[in-house]
Parts: structure tokens; C-alpha cells; sequence
């Protein structure tokens, strides 16, 4: 893996990893405790760039390719998770469609802000009857001169109470099916906007998820995302480009469980002996630990191909799909190995389970990457 990071990306790395061990870790438990990021940690993690990884330096981000995000994805996977995703749903799918698929305009208007950390970013697809079916979209966007006028509700919308910029799918032609729905710049500030009630989740604590209302929404004709009708195909490369970088965040957050159970491994006594000499616990740890390699190598060979422009449809969705339950394995086995200690919300265990199970379910559920796979191979075998 190191082979394909450059030295100036592993100096970042280095960098992120002692600013999440010392700051971020420190303030893990207050995350929890308060559902909230203390606004030092969002400051200095603005003063880190970390807001604008994704985000050409010409518009004042870090410009780094996918390898280079995931390098440092991995380390900011490893603390508290309810932060991993405030940076990864604002760097991921909160911005991508913008430097992808938006004009120079767009870009000059919205990314210097963004990669400043100034705005955050949101991505707002999924509704109350279009969630892995995505085409079924309620949202309606008309045109009216020199705007559209959007109408409809989105769920369960991460970074929405916070986000100052959000990437809408609407249906502006409801004959056309897929082909009918436009992707949208949207600003909180737009007459007709609103952010609705944010939801109470298993995990993901400090992390905010809420509804967002349009009614009667006015938005400027330039704001339309690449053009009219292509809003599902930019969602599906908004999210297939995220895969990697989210199989990266689940990868550091995997690899810290598998260094607290190690620790604790040693530590622990039972029956005279550490319990990593009890074979029944050697044998989880060395199960964590092929999981979490197997993860690595294919994480990094995903976003190598990505960075050589290659396609990567069937790779992107077996990475999260293999990513999402590696971590799900990895933290069901730390909470055994850690017994009654692993259940106690005082130790980090049992908030890593927590929020491990979310990664099965959203940016595309475990079943829907399955069918894109089995998409992709009926195609290859055709």
C-alpha cells in the first residue's frame, strides 16, 4: 500500500493521525455524551484542510486523488465515528457531485467556501418511498422562466442541520422514468427550504440527520447539476465514487478495534493466563485481523483504479459491500472478546458496534450492492 502513497501524502497522514489521537480522542466521550462535535475540533479540522480533500486546489482544497483520500480517510475511521462522518458525508458525497459534474461557475460560486469549511456539504436522494429505489422520487422540480420550482420531502439526510449547500434530486419529467430526474445546487437560504426534524439514531452520536422540506422552493435555473435529466446517473457516480473512500473510513475504525482488543487481550487474566493464550480469543484476533488486511488491499486497489479513470461499477460496489461487514464482523467479535466491558457505554466498544451497523444500510444498502454486482457479472458473462 505505501508504494502507491506519495511522501507528501504520508507526511498528511501522519499529521491527521496524531491530530486525531491527541484532539479528537480526547474528546470522544463528549461527543457521545452531548451529540455534538465541540466547535474547536470542526475548527481546527478546518485549519487541517480537511474539509477540502476532495476539492481541486484551485479552489483552495487539498486536491488529493482517491488513494490520497483514503490514506487519510483510514485515519480519521479510527476515532469517534459520529465525527468520521460529519468530514466524510461533507468530503464524499457533499461535494463530489459539485467538482465532478458542476460548470466553472458552480464551482468558483460554491467550492472555495466548502473546501474552507465555511459550508457544508449535503447530498439529499433518499425519501420516505424512494430509498433503494431510487427512481421512485416524489420530489418534483417545474420550470417557471428562470427557475425551478421544487416540491417534496427527503429523509434521513446526513449533515443536513448543518450543511449550507445541499445536492437535490428532483423529477422534472415524470414520463421519462430515471431519465427524467435533474440534479440541483441547493442553499439553505433558498425561499421554499427547510430543514425538518432531525432524527433520533442508534449511533453515529455528534453525526446529524434530519429531513428536508421544499416547499414551493425557488431555485435558479444555473444551479441545475450538469443537465436536465441526468440527476440519476450523477447519483449513482456521486455514490459509486464515495464507496472507496467510505470502505477507507470503516477500515480505520475496524483496525482500532482490532488494536483495543489486542491490548486488552494481553491485559485481561483469566484462569492464570492472559486470555490471548486461550485459543477460542486467539483465533478471533487473527480472524479481525485477516478481514482487516483483505480490506486494506482491496480498498487501495479500488482506489488505485479509480485514480487511473478506470470503471469501477462492480469493484466500487463489492468494496462496500465487503468493507460494511468486515467492520460489522470485526466489532461483533471485539465485543466478544472485551465480554461484560464491551457492553458498557463507559468503554468505546459497544459505540463502535453501534455505529458499525449503519454501514450496512446507507449510501446503498448490502442488498443493492449485491444486485449491482450480479448486474455487472450477467453483463461480463453475456
Amino acid at each position: 500500500m505505501n508504494s502507491t502513497i506519495s511522501e507528501d501524502i504520508q507526511l498528511l497522514k501522519k499529521n491527521v493521525r496524531d491530530f486525531i489521537q491527541t484532539e479528537v480522542e480526547a474528546v470522544a466521550m463528549q461527543i457521545e455524551e452531548e451529540n455534538r462535535i465541540p466547535e474547536r475540533i470542526v475548527q481546527l479540522s478546518r485549519e487541517m484542510g480537511l474539509f477540502g480533500l476532495s476539492i481541486p486546489e484551485e479552489y483552495g482544497g487539498l486536491g488529493l486523488g482517491m488513494v490520497g483520500k483514503c490514506a487519510l480517510y483510514e485515519e480519521i475511521g479510527a476515532t469517534h465515528n459520529g465525527y468520521t462522518t460529519l468530514i466524510g458525508a461533507h468530503t464524499g458525497i457533499g461535494t463530489v457531485g459539485i467538482v465532478e459534474m458542476g460548470n466553472e461557475a458552480q464551482k468558483r460560486k460554491y467550492l472555495p467556501d466548502m473546501a474552507a469549511g465555511n459550508r457544508i456539504g449535503a447530498f439529499a436522494l433518499t425519501e420516505p418511498q424512494a430509498g433503494s429505489n431510487a427512481t421512485n422520487l416524489k420530489t418534483t422540480a417545474v420550470r417557471k422562466g428562470d427557475k425551478y420550482i421544487l416540491n417534496g420531502l427527503k429523509h434521513y439526510i446526513t449533515n443536513a442541520p448543518e450543511a449550507d449547500i445541499f445536492t437535490v434530486m428532483a423529477v422534472t419529467d415524470p414520463s421519462k422514468g430515471a431519465k427524467g430526474i435533474t440534479s440541483f445546487i441547493i442553499e439553505k437560504d433558498f425561499p421554499g427550504f427547510h430543514v425538518g426534524a432531525v432524527e433520533k439514531k442508534m449511533g453515529l452520536r455528534g453525526s446529524h440527520s434530519a429531513e428536508i422540506i421544499m416547499e414551493d422552493c425557488e431555485v435558479p435555473v444555473e444551479n441545475v447539476l450538469s443537465e436536465e435529466g441526468q440527476g440519476y446517473v450523477n447519483a449513482l457516480k456521486i455514490l459509486a465514487n464515495g464507496r472507496a473512500g467510505l470502505a477507507a473510513r470503516n477500515l480505520g475504525s475496524a483496525q482500532k478495534l482490532l488494536d483495543l482488543s489486542m491490548m486488552y487481550a494481553k491485559e485481561r487474566v483469566q484462569f492464570n493466563v492472559p486470555i490471548i493464550e486461550h485459543q477460542a480469543v486467539a483465533h478471533m484476533l487473527s480472524e479481525m485481523a485477516v478481514d482487516i488486511e483483505a480490506l486494506r488491499s482491496f480498498t487501495y486497489r479500488v482506489a488505485q483504479m479509480v485514480d487511473e479513470g478506470k470503471k469501477v461499477i462492480k469493484e466500487a460496489a463489492m468494496l462496500k459491500l465487503f468493507g460494511s461487514e468486515v467492520y460489522n464482523r470485526v466489532a461483533d467479535k471485539a465485543v466478544q472478546i472485551h465480554g461484560g466491558i464491551g457492553y458498557i457505554a463507559d468503554y468505546p466498544i459497544e459505540r463502535f458496534y453501534r455505529d458499525a451497523r449503519i454501514t450496512r444500510i446507507y449510501e446503498g444498502t448490502s442488498e443493492i450492492q449485491k444486485n449491482i454486482i450480479i448486474g455487472q457479472l450477467n453483463k461480463e458473462y453475456n
